[in-house]
Order: C-alpha cells, then structure tokens, then sequence
C-alpha cells in the first residue's frame, strides 16, 4: 500500500530527510513516487484526495496474516494493514455492526475520537489488539492519522520525497524507489497526526527523539525515532468531561 500527502496537509519530521553531502537528489516527487507505485503493482486501486495526496492499495503479495483493506465514511479515507484479534470487542465498545471490519473499525473509531472526544487519542489507540498498521485521512479537517501496533509485527514505513511529501507503506523497497535514503521504519506503538506530529500511544508521556539511522553501507537513511525516557512531558490536569478531540 501507499499514502502520499503534500506538504499543505501535513509536513512531515525533518530527521527523516538524508543529508546530500554534495550528491544528487536520487528522489521522486510525489506523482511520480505514485505513477512508478501503480505501474509496478499488480491490480493497484487507487484513489486521489482532491489536491492533497493520493492513497492506493493491491492486494498482490500481502502476506495470509496481513491482508489489506481499504475504506471510506463521510469523506474519512483508511488503508489498513493486517487484522485486530479484539474486533468483536471494539464492535461492542463502539455499537457497530457484527459486519464491520478492521478499516471500518478504525474509522469509525477516528470519527468519535474527532467528533466527541472522550478519551485521549493514546487511549483509543492502545485499544486496538493484534498486528496493524492503518493510514488515515480526514477530509473534512486535513487531519492525516498513522499508526503502527506496538508489536512491530506489521510492517509501515514512511520518508519524504523530493518535493516535500510525506509517504507511507507497507514495502520499504517502495519507498525506497521514492524517497532514496530519506525513509525509515515507522516507530512501532506510536502514532502520527498532522496536529500532534510523533506520540507514542505505549508511553503517552514520553517525547519522541530522532536517532541517526545508518544503512548496512555505512549510508546515513533517514532517521529512527525512539521514546526518550529522560523528558518526561507534564501530566496534564483535566476535568471528568474533558473533550479530547483536539488530540489528533
């Protein structure tokens, strides 16, 4: 699969871009990045976000555990990746349907946390049981969500392209055909919101730090975000009716 947004949506961790030192840009902008996407992918969907990026998906070579599905709810746009072993539990948490799956789960989950608020995003997230990964747009807000399990089991990655995108997928030699050595693993049980940037959900008081990421050449690759235990965030102090919509 492969989400690419421009930088009027969401702007993406500068750790993540490679320096040059004095070579040559070796990566696409991101309609090309998505036109070498569709043209290598067997049976690829895909579908343009008006101006501000493009999501498409194929089920070609997904793995038996990790199939991947798309969706899409009042204008709210979900690629998801593997499954949930709690679905018929988050079902009852939610008052959804018996049918509903994963990319309508996650949807339907962004959209309370959106419109309602009641618990924090880290919250809704640490929910979420199994092996996933799932991009995210809300259209109605610009609001980009992406998020990886804590297991790490799922693959997501995500770089920027030469005009400034921001890029995820499931198959790092995708991005790596995009984005040349300006991606990285994405950070498992975390997620990433273009109001928020970087959080970890597993410790929701932790910053997040950028370690140097190096390749088996010795080539500078993006950059690996980790939880920096020594910065405590404050704990914020909040109401029983604190609306928590803002989070994301």
């Amino acid at each position: 699969m492969l989400a690419v947004f421009n930088r009027s949506v969401v702007d993406g961790p500068e750790e993540l871009v490679s320096p040059r030192n004095g070579g040559p840009d070796l990566r696409k902008n991101d309609k090309d990045l998505v036109q070498h996407f569709v043209s290598t992918q067997p049976n690829t969907t895909s579908l343009k976000l008006d101006t501000h990026g493009v999501m498409a998906y194929t089920h070609h070579n997904q793995g038996l555990l990790m199939p991947r599905s798309f969706g899409v709810v009042d204008d709210v746009f979900c690629v998801f990746v593997g499954a949930l072993q709690n679905l018929a539990l988050l079902r009852q948490e939610y008052g959804l349907r018996k049918n509903v799956d994963e990319v309508m789960l996650a949807i339907e989950a962004f959209k309370a946390l959106r419109d309602r608020g009641p618990f924090p995003a880290d919250q809704v997230l640490h929910q979420f049981e199994g092996h996933f990964a799932f991009v995210l747009f809300d259209s109605n807000s610009g609001t980009v969500l992406a998020t990886r399990a804590a297991e790490g089991k799922c693959s997501l990655f995500w770089g920027r392209t030469s005009d400034g995108s921001l890029a995820f997928s499931d198959n790092d030699e995708v991005l790596k055909s995009g984005c040349g050595t300006s991606f990285a693993p994405f950070p498992a049980g975390c997620y990433f919101s273009s109001m928020k940037g970087l959080q970890s959900y597993e410790h929701p008081l932790n910053n997040m730090k950028a370690m140097p990421r190096v390749d088996s050449k010795g080539q500078m690759c993006g950059a690996t975000f980790v939880v920096d235990s020594s910065k405590k965030a404050s704990i914020p102090h909040v109401s029983s009716e604190a609306n928590w919509s803002q989070d994301i």
